[in-house]
């Protein structure tokens, strides 16, 4: 970007999220936004592991002919413990050095490249990362002049009211304050104590507008699979205190996806501190050739996936495919469920891509050997998810509801097969399958306390295998008959929604465009 470019810009507004791809890849899309709709200058903060990633996400939001638009993102890798991603604590430490630079308004270096980039006006915005507690103080700290903040919460209204409003517990007030009288009172540390506090289940009933009521157990239908040091209590207590102390919430979500009481209670709440919520999403990229080479180039295996989805398009007919995703980072404590799935599909000679990005995740040899066997089976580390969405031969997505992949199966009329496990995936399996009609659930994968009793239908699982083979084959017979064709129907009715809400007029469009207003 030239001197010339960069004084021709109004405003700098920074961008940050943690090394979370659900995160992070919204948020690429959210900068070319804002480029392409402002003269803005952008600089988006990532990880060295990330880089290369962030910056072809970046790319597929730009046709050859938006170059001088790209040129406004400056993209800059922070250094961190490579070894640890979920040490968030080196990365907040390099992110205060970092935001000390752009503060005083001196160039920046790039960890990745080793590029030092141009000095350039501090920011007037920061959009951080919901569990960016830490980078909000350096920010609030460091900064010489009024900057405002803004949370960034790639999820639902819905999920964003059931973890942080005031549905489920009480947040309110300085909950760091009372967690550390509790960490004194008992001797514990302030992260376990917040580990119980957020973890904490009595069996009691939550009631989120526009959702039906759901046991506080519900929200946990299957055990973690990342074992150590307390993890899920910090982050939330982080992210109470960012949307606690944040100049306004930017939710990445369509309006026309959620139910109206949710949205409406939610801007209730922030408009109690006089905070605004901007609803805009979904974050994708235009969907064309540019977007597509760049996606599947993240991709070792795209040409044998490419191959798969060709040939069962001519062998099997259109939607006839199974996609099968549980992100970057959720997998099972027993993936035994897992391949008894596989299994049934196989005897059932349905065609799938299975994707296992998780560092969790592995895959046993008897597992390739019968996949590779079958014929009709790709496995693969990491695949282009939304490639394989928008293919004619994909009809159903198995995903653990992560929000990103349920906007891009949506924006792509693909119906799902939920598989939940922990964080906002619950309460959108809900919303999927009863709400919106989307979607169907599997109950037989819970554990541990996803064994209890579903309140909206009193049932309960079982949780053998045999059982999650009987629901698979119940499941699979009902998705590719009358009833999963009615499912299709609605799924397709919210991709045409999905395209409004980008268009003139458009809610999404609107409310972008409000908040680049303020700015």
């Amino acid at each position: 970007m030239t001197h010339t470019d960069i004084e021709s810009t109004k405003s700098h507004i920074l961008l940050a999220a943690y090394q979370a791809w659900g995160h992070t890849r919204p948020l690429c899309t959210l900068a070319a936004r804002i480029v392409k709709s402002r003269s803005i200058l952008v600089t988006l903060v990532t990880t060295r592991p990330f880089f290369d990633r962030v910056e072809k996400e970046i790319s597929r939001n730009f046709s050859p002919e938006e170059t001088s638009l790209k040129s406004r993102i400056r993209l800059v890798a922070l250094a961190t413990n490579e070894a640890n991603p979920m040490d968030i604590m080196s990365l907040n430490i390099s992110f205060a050095t970092a935001y000390e630079t752009l503060a005083k308004e001196e160039p920046l270096t790039c960890f990745k490249t080793g590029e030092q980039l141009p000095a350039v006006p501090s920011p007037d915005v920061a959009i951080l990362d919901i569990f960016a507690e830490m980078m909000l103080r350096s920010v609030r700290k460091l900064s010489k002049k009024p900057v405002k903040v803004y949370c960034w919460m790639s999820a639902s209204a819905t999920s964003a009211y059931t973890l942080f409003g005031p549905a489920h517990r009480n947040t309110s007030g300085n909950l760091r304050a009372t967690l550390e009288e509790e960490a004194q009172r008992t001797g514990k540390s302030l992260p376990e104590v917040a580990e119980e506090f957020f973890t904490e289940v009595k069996g009691k009933v939550i009631h989120v507008p526009g959702l039906p009521p759901m046991y506080d157990y519900e929200l946990s239908p299957q055990e973690m699979v990342i074992k150590g040091p307390p993890i899920l209590g910090p982050l939330q207590l982080a992210a109470v205190e960012l949307i606690n102390e944040c100049d306004g919430i930017l939710v990445a979500t369509p309006e026309c996806y959620e139910p109206t009481e949710t949205v409406r209670a939610m801007r209730e709440w922030f408009a109690e501190t006089s905070r605004p919520v901007y609803a805009f999403g979904p974050m994708l990229p235009p969907f064309g050739q540019n977007a597509t080479v760049n996606e599947k180039k993240q991709s070792a295996n795209s040409g044998e996936i490419d191959e798969l989805l060709e040939r069962a398009l001519k062998t099997h007919g259109e939607h006839s495919l199974v996609y099968i995703s549980f992100g970057s980072v959720f997998w099972s404590v027993e993936p035994e469920k897992i391949w008894a799935f596989l299994d049934v599909m196989i005897e059932k000679k349905i065609p799938f891509i299975m994707s296992h990005g998780s560092p969790f995740a592995q895959v046993p040899d008897s597992v390739k050997e019968k996949v590779n066997a079958f014929g009709l089976g790709v496995l693969s580390p990491w695949s282009p998810q939304q490639a394989i969405l928008a293919h004619p031969a994909t009809g159903w997505f198995v995903t653990h509801c992560g929000f990103n992949s349920i906007m891009e199966s949506l924006s792509f009329g693909v119906p799902m097969i939920c598989w939940p496990y922990q964080a906002d995936q619950p309460q959108n399996a809900v919303h999927l399958t009863d709400n919106l009609e989307v979607a169907y659930e599997l109950i037989e994968v819970r554990n541990s306390l996803g064994l209890k009793p579903i309140y909206r239908n009193g049932k309960s699982s079982v949780g053998t295998i045999e059982a999650v083979r009987e629901e698979a084959h119940r499941v699979l017979d009902s998705a590719f008959g009358e009833d999963g064709a009615k499912k299709r129907a609605k799924a397709v009715e919210l991709q045409t929604a999905f395209e409004d809400v980008w268009a003139e007029g458009g809610s999404s469009l609107a409310d972008l465009n409000r908040f680049l207003d303020t700015i």
